[in-house]
């Protein structure tokens, strides 16, 4: 099976989203906490991040 590259996924674990995006896990898993983040997607109990949202939400921040 071929595996799809983490720039054409929209859904990303947090690993893949820290090394996608440069931020850190803990740090992601702190923002995702959150209920008003708009990046994240809860599977059961897994948490997704929303790529195509992470990049917006980047591009808006002046600090994290």
């Amino acid at each position: 099976m071929k595996e799809v590259p983490i720039w054409e996924k929209s859904n990303l674990t947090l690993e893949e989203a820290a090394a996608y995006s440069g931020i850190g896990i803990n740090k992601l898993r702190e923002i995702t906490n959150n209920d008003r983040c708009e990046f994240v997607l809860w599977v059961g109990t897994k948490r997704l991040i929303k790529r195509r949202q992470l990049d917006k939400y980047t591009e808006q921040c002046y600090s994290i």
